[in-house]
């Protein structure tokens, strides 16, 4: 009674404090709201700031304790964020610190304790700032690295030790030795504290996979008497050690109501001791035992579901996988016990024996494992315990054939992971149940090694690695699995370059091709087996060509040609005529033997990735776009046109989709030196994809056809490419179409032709920015059935129907549109779609190319189709926010508006450039306005050079550049200094609940990290905050206006130096970490997909701008008006002064540049991934290049 009443008196208390913690938290947002939104420069004044301080260091303390007892981690966040705001004055964390002292600053404490449990993988890096050892062992268990977490642990029991044995105050003698090592008489907080390092090596080395060593451990601490006897977390690790290594004898009475321990494990309860005692009463089959045990075990974890708080995510995660294995467990009881069981009184004996569940009885507990690790696979933490149950179950159940697959399938699964210490004991484990059961030349078997080779190379042991592969593929001919291993050893050499490429391509990759190719299994992984085999192959042949072709156009090459030709000249004369004579031989037979080898490489690389097209799906991207670019580059080579008409009919049409734009601006074209042959071939293509997708088609083909539709004044400046042959082939294709698809193909011109003549309509200056209705030829299309709407996505349909109802079809146009503010009054208008929805386009005219916008369009949607493919920015939910551009004409088009979005310059300044969140947060700071006249001011010489000596002449504009360089600086740090950043008030305005809060703002974070890495890439520049809009509701940012690319922000007149915009106020919407953190890792794993799929990226660059109709290489006359301070049209004197386009004569250089950053290149250098990324930010943050830029820009902001 007196313990039940105590327990009450304690809960009640317990519910007090977080009632004042409430209390005490309303009011300081009460306080925090007052001091924002009115007078913000008030915590300025003494008085604001010594209240505010003392209610921050409240808010420290309350903050620790409500993390500590409610598990609300979220909230704990936002006001450490809001404390750290107020107390260095701006959203940072404060200085390092490097102090001796091993305690954590009790904010960054915080911090880390939220982080840790909210399930994020790059915040941590963001906020541990030394390295004590306490901060790197926090790294070292959120990376997985328990190798060197137990160093570190080590080194810190080591220390407390020493601190013990400092506080002693009298010589220890031997005798007493034994009770040294106790701890003296402490609080239970000291007490816990000075365990953790014991309970740190446990947890180490049980993730290691040292069981014996850790069994050894346990029993050295448990004998200190009085030390661990009552820590229910010390027993709790020594019952999971138990259970995962089948230990059904351990046995441990732990301390009751007297431990201390901290409310986190209370929380935990007794998961893993009951699960030991469920274990072990499977294994007897006791049957009281196990289900009351399974009983209350459930009960507990709900009992703790309903208690935890919602942002509480990794305990909610971690304890539904803990309810899963239950679950798994009550089934596992009625496969063993309950099928030999008939009666109760056979139940009350429990002398049944136990049955061996066949294959067909574990299907069930099969199904819900590969659900389970389809949905953590990418969670390790969480499917780590799960596996190693799955693992003890199976031994108890004693279904010894499926222990072994699944130590096989574990083993990989945990190689994915990085978790290569318990891979190798799943293999060791493995390897030592075949030798047990003699099955050391079972399928089984090799496929276990198969996987020890990988583990091996994912160790860095590749020449091991290797020679295992080879003596696997050596003794392993029995089954289809093979030409994997085929495969893998020939990837592997030719990865290391540790054979001949004869070799590799005979003995290895074509072999496996055949044993692949060699049983025509129908089923998923036979499909995908061939698939892959095929890949590898023409992977490496193409790679081989490549390296044959550029040899072969080397200048040494051409060089040795010259000589060679001019040795042949001189047989005729020459005494040593003979010598020479042999000597040319053998040079033409080198030349010879490599343009033939050259010829079978490239024979080998288009079978093989035509055969990866046909037979699956896995590697489309990547190798439609090479066998595109394939085509171009040797379209005149009768071979290649005979591999792509092979292709054409074998390939179904829908794989070329992605690139049916560019595919279809080479048709016609006389000037790029292909012949009819290539004509032929590349027309069928266009006409397979037009007749099976139309949809998909032929708003391309239409685009063609109107490509002379430009306005005379932009036909004289020569703002366009147009070019008649396209015109001609594309309507010769639309007529002869027109016997599948007519009344579709009329449909779309009838659209297509209104939607011009709305970009092109006349508006007058007065009707910016309001509603006019449209005219009546454009309002009265109604009901076009056959035509979707032009701005919806839908997805390709496989079987080439498009049945009604596949897409919203086009039901005409809003009577009014509102005309938007610029030089061509784009319109916004609103299409009716068939499915009751309102699809908002803008509808635009002028001097920018849409195709440009398009094709930008294109690369982001397959860039993202490489970072959903890889595992790190797939779990990052890593992508470039696109919308859909469709151009009519080369100067008239339709772009899909993004629902939804407002540009961070009308967040951070207002649509006016007077107001916006630094007029409501930033009072007595300057407006936009004055700081854009302060630093176009600085721009400006202040005096004339008059001095007429070129030498004086140059010195002068020397020192004068100098100087105003100087002024610049200046000016930007006065700029700085009274316009701060706002950003942060955008999550906090729009996202009141803290769980919003934070998510939308990692989604933001995130956002800004890909997008600037993949801009980056391809040069992607005039980036001012009008060009960059953000999601009110998911907080992502989408980039408009992308006709600047390729670095050509270097062209224009105030050249652009920075890589990407990352301003003061882009930073300060990260939050307290700014670009450390999350935006940092977020960059690094993005730039390293790009950099792992370097080939295919430069591919698909170069099949871009070498589009005859692409012209990204801007005029002198577009680079200024990107950079005018007025909306007046600019002289036209440069009309006259444009050459006639010649086609892309930057592209090469183009091409070099993308190749050399997807290298590592910066300023000379090669850099690994972190280096380039740390490079990256530190340019695009640099005062000294910020200051420098275009004052219109808004670099301050």
């Amino acid at each position: 009674m007196a313990v039940a009443t105590s327990h009450m008196l304690s809960m009640w208390f317990h519910v007090n404090d977080i009632v004042w913690l409430n209390q005490e938290i309303d009011k300081m947002i009460l306080q925090f709201a007052k001091t924002s939104s009115y007078n913000p420069r008030s915590r300025s004044t003494p008085l604001k700031l010594k209240d505010l301080t003392a209610t921050s260091t409240e808010l420290v303390a309350s903050t620790s304790t409500w993390d500590k007892t409610c598990g609300s981690y979220f909230t704990a966040v936002l006001y450490v964020e809001h404390w750290c705001e107020e107390h260095f004055k701006s959203l940072v964390l404060g200085s390092p610190d490097f102090s001796l002292l091993e305690v954590l600053p009790q904010h960054i404490e915080i911090l880390v304790s939220a982080v840790t449990q909210i399930n994020e993988p790059d915040s941590l890096y963001g906020i541990i700032q030394s390295n004590k050892l306490s901060s790197q062992i926090v790294t070292f268990e959120h990376e997985g690295n328990w190798g060197k977490a137990l160093e570190y642990f080590d080194l810190q029991a080591r220390s407390e030790a020493e601190m013990h044995m400092g506080s002693c105050s009298k010589k220890i003698s031997p005798e007493h030795s034994q009770q040294a090592v106790h701890l003296p008489v402490c609080t239970p907080e000291e007490e816990l504290r000075q365990r953790k390092p014991y309970k740190g090596l446990i947890r180490s080395l049980q993730q290691i996979g040292c069981a014996h060593v850790l069994d050894l451990y346990c029993q050295g601490l448990s004998s200190r008497k009085g030390r661990f006897q009552h820590d229910s977390e010390f027993i709790e690790l020594q019952y999971e050690a138990a259970w995962r290594a089948g230990n059904w004898d351990f046995s441990l009475l732990h301390g009751g109501s007297n431990s201390h321990t901290s409310s986190q494990y209370n929380r935990s309860d007794h998961f893993n001791e009951n699960l030991h005692s469920c274990l072990r009463a499977l294994q007897e089959g006791d049957f009281n035992e196990f289900h009351m045990k399974l009983k209350n075990s459930k009960q507990e974890l709900l009992l703790c579901i309903g208690h935890a708080s919602e942002e509480s995510t990794e305990y909610l995660y971690s304890t539904v996988v803990k309810l899963q294995i239950f679950y798994h467990l009550g089934i596992a009881w009625d496969l063993r016990w309950t099928a030999t069981l008939s009666s109760h009184a056979e139940i009350q004996k429990l002398i049944s024996e136990p049955l061996v569940p066949s294959v067909d009885q574990l299907s069930l507990l099969n199904m819900e494992w590969s659900c389970i690790l389809k949905r953590a696979q990418l969670h390790m933490n969480l499917l780590e315990p799960f596996i190693a149950f799955r693992r003890v179950l199976l031994q108890v159940l004693s279904c010894v054939d499926c222990t072994a697959q699944h130590l096989v399938e574990s083993s990989s699964i945990l190689r994915k992971g990085s978790r290569f210490s318990q891979a190798a004991a799943s293999l060791h484990e493995f390897k030592f149940l075949c030798k047990k059961r003699g099955e050391e030349h079972s399928n089984i078997y090799w496929l276990g090694r198969v996987e020890e080779a990988k583990l091996l190379r994912a160790q860095g042991q590749h020449e091991m690695a290797i020679n295992l592969a080879k003596y696997v593929s050596e003794n392993y001919q029995l089954n289809e699995e093979a030409s994997d291993v085929y495969r893998l050893v020939g990837k592997w050499l030719a990865e290391t370059r540790s054979s001949n490429s004869r070799t590799i391509l005979e003995k290895y990759l074509k072999h496996a091709v055949t044993l692949a190719e060699d049983r025509k299994a129908t089923d998923k992984k036979s499909i995908a087996r061939r698939s892959q085999t095929h890949f590898h192959l023409a992977h490496y042949a193409d790679a081989l060509f490549r390296s044959y072709e550029e040899r072969l156009n080397s200048n040494e090459w051409q060089a040795a040609m010259r000589l060679r030709k001019h040795k042949g000249e001189k047989t005729d004369y020459s005494v040593k005529i003979q010598e020479l004579q042999k000597q040319l031989a053998m040079d033409r037979e080198e030349a010879e033997k490599l343009q033939q080898d050259r010829d079978n490489f490239l024979s080998i690389a288009l079978e093989g990735y035509k055969h990866c097209l046909v037979i699956g799906d896995k590697y489309d991207v990547r190798v439609v776009f090479r066998l595109v670019s394939l085509w171009f580059s040797f379209s005149t080579r009768q071979i290649v046109v005979n591999a792509m008409l092979s292709t054409i009919e074998e390939v179904q049409s829908h794989k070329f989709i992605p690139l049916v734009y560019q595919i279809a601006s080479r048709m016609g074209s006389a000037k790029d030196g292909q012949g009819p042959t290539f004509q032929f071939a590349l027309v069928s293509l266009v006409k397979k994809m037009a007749i099976d997708h139309p949809y998909h088609t032929i708003f391309q083909l239409l685009a063609l056809a109107n490509g002379d539709r430009v306005k005379d004044k932009q036909r004289s400046r020569n703002s366009f490419v147009v070019d008649m042959d396209k015109k001609c082939a594309a309507e010769n294709l639309l007529m002869e179409l027109s016997s599948y698809h007519g009344t579709i193909i009329g449909q779309m011109r009838h659209m297509v032709e209104i939607y011009i003549k709305l970009a092109e309509l006349e508006t007058k200056r007065e009707d910016t920015n309001r509603r006019i209705n449209l005219p009546r030829e454009i309002r009265s299309v109604r009901r076009l059935e056959l035509v979707p709407v032009v701005t919806s996505s839908f997805p390709i349909d496989l079987s080439c129907q498009y049945h009604e109802g596949s897409f919203p079809h086009f039901r005409g146009l809003e009577d009014s549109v509102m005309v938007m503010n610029g030089i061509n009054a784009p319109k916004v208008v609103e299409c009716l779609g068939s499915d009751g929805n309102k699809y908002r386009q803008l509808a635009k005219s002028g001097n920018d190319d849409l195709r440009q916008d398009a094709v930008m369009e294109q690369f982001f949607a397959l860039v993202n189709t490489f970072l959903q493919n890889h595992r790190g920015t797939w779990k990052r939910r890593l992508g470039v926010r696109t919308y859909k551009v469709v151009p009519f004409t080369p100067s008239a088009g339709v772009l899909e508006w993004v629902n939804g979005t407002i540009p961070l310059g009308d967040y951070l300044i207002g649509s006016m450039r007077n107001g916006g969140a630094h007029g409501r947060y930033g009072v007595g700071d300057w407006a936009s306005a004055k700081c854009r006249q302060h630093m176009a001011t600085a721009t400006v010489p202040s005096k004339p050079v008059t001095t007429k000596c070129d030498e004086e002449l140059d010195r002068s504009l020397y020192y004068m550049g100098s100087a105003l360089e100087n002024n610049k600086r200046k000016a930007f740090q006065e700029v700085c200094a009274n316009f701060r950043p706002v950003m942060h008030h955008f999550f906090l305005e729009r996202f009141l609940c803290p769980a919003d809060w934070f998510e939308k703002r990692l989604a933001y974070t995130r956002s800004v990290a890909a997008s600037s890495m993949v801009g980056y890439i391809v040069g992607l520049g005039d980036r001012h905050s009008m060009n960059i809009l953000i999601d009110q509701a998911t907080a992502e940012v989408v980039h408009i206006d992308l006709g600047v690319a390729f670095e050509q922000g270097l062209m224009l007149k105030t050249p652009e130096r920075v890589p990407f915009r990352l301003t003061r106020d882009i930073i300060d919407g990260m939050g307290v970490t700014g670009v450390e953190g999350v935006f940092r890792r977020c960059c690094e794993e993005t730039l390293s997909v790009m950099r792992t799929n370097k080939e295919a990226l430069l591919t698909i660059v170069e099949v871009f701008i070498h589009d005859p109709l692409y012209k990204w290489a801007l005029s002198p006359l577009k680079a200024l008006q990107r950079q005018k301070e007025t909306d007046d049209d600019l002289d036209t004197s440069l009309e006259d002064s444009q050459d006639e386009y010649e086609g892309n004569k930057d592209a090469a250089r183009a091409l070099l540049r993308v190749k050399q950053k997807l290298d590592g290149y910066e300023e000379g250098e090669m850099r690994s991934v972190h280096g380039q990324v740390q490079q990256l930010i530190q340019d695009a943050i640099d005062p000294d290049r910020l200051s420098q830029m275009f004052p219109g820009w808004g670099s301050w902001m």
